[in-house]
């Protein structure tokens, strides 16, 4: 075998061990980890540090923490998985001390301490803040789909919520006529079954208020500068009619400049799914040459929620600065596409939004803290972290 590395015998005797720190280099991200989790105060995260006085002694939070934050690092997310690692894996033995806890020891820690663990992956981000990596001037927000196992009630597609809408709205139908039914029974069992539809009516109100979210509104309220395109999409024009961008708005007389050339003025309000709308139409729709290419109704009503102007402030804005869009993807969507990647064709590990939440800032802190070893390095990292 001439002319090929050969590794020693597996019976060689080692006089002098090695030291387990030789295997680690200075610049090793594990070193971030420990000496990461070694800085902060794991009792102000909420971590339970003082043991009990009684019973088998339990493993340090910082020992299970850094298993975790070094997992998530390394796209290792299971219990078993890691519980296998502690092992094997040189660098965890190196972080551990050489402990080797149970996969059931591990899955609780995570399980039990879901609060600790997203404040602790807010603790980083504020460390991130001290070093200037990122500016509060622009916040990117959207939303994208990840495995898991989740209640019906908890996730929502725009089919789902005009599905659920629906369903609520036949619901409150159904118990107001239950309602006037009651009226016509004995006084006593009249009014106890009209407390009770009543308090479902209620309910199902609370529930439409909180589909139908006005998130916009608030940021504008809030001197929150909101970058959003307006849709334009109506059934109007897939048919070929003209859409509701082709009516002009007027805010000094509350009217609408039609295609036609007429004025198209307000005639009443009313609530819609928890909004108030605004309506409109023109008397001169009956003689309009031009109706066919706007309705095939009598009249062209135009509906306008009473706070549209936010959403018309937000898309003129959005038409001053179009390069928004893109600096919004880019800013995004890069974090979900890369920790969707790291995830592989897994799921989630536990169940209930608490739970998934914990293991969601686990991801986050993983990526936060890839991308500041990238921009910084591992050993001035480690110099701000111990100053």
């Amino acid at each position: 075998m001439k002319r090929f590395v050969e590794g020693e015998s597996r019976q060689q005797l080692i006089l002098f061990p090695d030291q387990l720190d030789d295997y680690i280099a200075e610049d090793n991200p594990v070193r971030v980890v420990d000496v990461f989790v070694d800085e902060m105060d794991l009792l102000k995260m909420g971590f339970k540090v003082i043991p009990a006085d009684t019973g088998r002694p339990s493993y340090h939070p910082a020992t299970m923490l850094k298993i975790y934050i070094y997992g998530y690092l390394n796209r290792v997310q299971s219990s078993r998985r890691l519980e296998h690692e502690t092992q094997r894996n040189v660098e965890l033995m190196w972080l551990l001390g050489r402990l080797t806890p149970d996969f059931k020891t591990i899955a609780d820690f995570r399980k039990n301490n879901t609060k600790a663990i997203q404040s602790v992956c807010r603790e980083f981000v504020m460390i991130c803040r001290k070093l200037d990596l990122f500016s509060d001037a622009f916040v990117a927000i959207d939303g994208s789909k990840f495995k898991a196992v989740n209640h019906r009630d908890l996730n929502f597609t725009r089919a789902k919520l005009k599905y659920r809408l629906n369903l609520i709205n036949e619901s409150i139908a159904k118990y107001l006529s239950q309602v006037d039914s009651a009226d016509r029974q004995e006084a006593l069992v009249a009014k106890v079954c009209v407390e009770r539809l009543e308090n479902k009516i209620s309910n199902l109100k609370k529930e439409v208020k909180r589909l139908n979210k006005e998130e916009i509104l608030e940021c504008e309220q809030s001197g929150i500068i909101a970058f959003l395109p307006k849709p334009q999409t109506s059934g109007n024009q897939a048919k070929g009619l003209f859409g509701k961008r082709d009516f002009i708005y007027r805010h000094e007389s509350d009217t609408y400049d039609c295609p036609g050339g007429e004025q198209v003025t307000y005639r009443f309000s009313r609530e819609e799914k928890g909004k108030i709308i605004r309506r409109y139409w023109s008397s001169a729709c009956l003689s309009c040459p031009i109706k066919a290419q706007c309705t095939t109704g009598q009249y062209r009503r135009i509906s306008r929620w009473e706070h549209e102007t936010v959403l018309e402030v937000v898309d003129a804005r959005l038409e001053q600065q179009p390069d928004m869009m893109k600096i919004r993807k880019s800013t995004v969507e890069h974090p979900f596409g890369t920790i969707k990647y790291w995830m592989g064709s897994t799921h989630f590990q536990m169940k209930t939004l608490k739970k998934v939440g914990a293991e969601m800032s686990l991801h986050v802190l993983a990526y936060n803290m890839k991308r500041v070893l990238k921009i910084m390095g591992a050993i001035p990292l480690m110099k701000v972290l111990t100053a």
